[in-house]
């Protein structure tokens, strides 16, 4: 008899993790390969957060702490959401878990029975339909097109919607695109969405301070307060302020909700650490100023990357609002033939091609749920980008 539950026979590794851990064996083996599929900003931790977990250590602050965040960081994250969400939570309104991974996992396992569905706006962040999947819930996904800016559109959200549906899933700035949804645009949505009291919204802003061009973030229990009672906010500390090994993510929701979601958490991880809630506390509540100028890297990193991939032969690239990806087309290389003979005939195909002729490692566009597109993270050096968007370029122009 197998030991392995069938329910992992529903789910794959995740495509971003396996694309990272690739090309650092292929470093490791001696090749040049340049790695731009970790979502992973390349900036330190600020030095008063280190600080503020160092004094935590000294301190003591090295016990067991309550199962889903200390007083001090809950206080914190209610004051973060009235002061840039102008959302109103209590204490009791809000669960910490270890990374922002882990509030989605711990929600959807609370709230899904099988057969519940799930709606989830294409290209999406690879980890929304196999935890669903996990949670026994029915992933239904709604393919969102480049010519829309890779954005759910209020009529076809209204067509996925049944009476089994129990989520919507909501990301932005998104996670592969950087697309990032404006005010009215949320409250098309909200105003579908009142219309089917049965239906929540789970709504992941991760990338909500890395945003461009004077882009103003609005979350949706902010544009429409009717779906507060609904809506469980999302958000953690890993992406605006360079704490991805720290886990730490957190959430705003409906009190019985969040009870639910402690519950799980009880009995699998228990607390976050807490020396990394400590740093969160700083994170929160401290100096904000850094985050306009690590911004502006991006944005330089943003637009160079994407002149250079659309002077590429085959690709184009679109201008995302937020986050540190893009997300370009390949269609125009698909069909094409590679030096060694083999013909382009999927993302993947074109992915592999750039990894083992050009070294440069990217995640194909399959894994987000839209293809024939590729995701690249330019939270990396603007040397290393450079050379990589060259040699892309180079392997298009390849391409016969």
């Amino acid at each position: 008899m197998p030991i392995i539950a069938d329910r992992l026979s529903r789910i794959k590794p995740s495509p971003t993790l396996a694309v990272t851990a690739k090309a650092k064996e292929l470093k490791a083996a001696g090749k040049d390969v340049i790695g731009l599929g970790a979502g992973e900003p390349d900036f330190d931790t600020p030095e008063s957060i280190k600080e503020a977990a160092w004094e935590a250590m000294k301190a003591g602050d090295t016990k067991y702490t309550p199962v889903d965040g200390t007083p001090g960081l809950k206080k914190a994250i209610c004051a973060k959401f009235k002061r840039d969400n102008g959302l109103d939570y209590t204490p009791d309104m809000i669960t910490v878990g270890t990374g922002g991974k882990q509030v989605l996992y711990n929600a959807l396992m609370a709230t899904l029975n099988p057969g519940d569905e799930v709606i989830i706006p294409a290209p999406y962040w690879v980890s929304y339909p196999d935890m669903t999947l996990l949670a026994e819930g029915t992933p239904v996904i709604v393919p969102c097109s480049m010519k829309n800016g890779f954005k759910l559109r209020p009529e076809d959200l209204e067509k996925a919607i049944t009476p089994k549906t129990k989520w919507v899933i909501l990301n932005s700035p998104s996670n592969p695109t950087g697309a990032a949804y404006t005010k009215d645009e949320l409250k098309a949505l909200t105003d579908v969405l009142l219309r089917y009291e049965h239906v929540w919204l789970m709504v992941d802003d991760m990338y909500e301070k890395i945003v461009y061009d004077g882009f103003e973030f609005f979350t949706p229990a902010q544009v429409e307060p009717k779906l507060f009672g609904r809506t469980l906010t999302v958000n953690g500390v890993s992406k605006a302020y360079a704490m991805t090994g720290w886990r730490i993510g957190y959430a705003g929701g409906p009190k019985d909700l969040i009870k639910a979601i402690c519950k799980i958490q009880s009995q699998s991880t228990s607390n976050p650490s807490s020396i990394s809630q400590a740093a969160a506390v700083e994170a929160l509540n401290g100096d904000q100023s850094f985050l306009e100028e690590r911004n502006d890297v991006f944005r330089k990193r943003r637009d160079l990357v994407v002149a250079m991939l659309n002077e590429a032969d085959g690709l184009e690239c679109p201008v995302p609002e937020g986050a540190f990806y893009v997300y370009p087309s390949c269609q125009g290389c698909v069909g094409r033939r590679t030096p060694g003979g083999k013909i382009i005939e999927t993302d993947e195909d074109f992915v592999t091609y750039l990894l083992e002729d050009a070294g440069v490692a990217c995640v194909h566009g399959e894994a987000f749920g839209l293809s024939p597109y590729f995701r690249i993270s330019y939270a990396t050096s603007t040397e290393a980008l450079e050379d990589a968007c060259r040699r892309i370029q180079k392997a298009c122009a390849a391409l016969k």
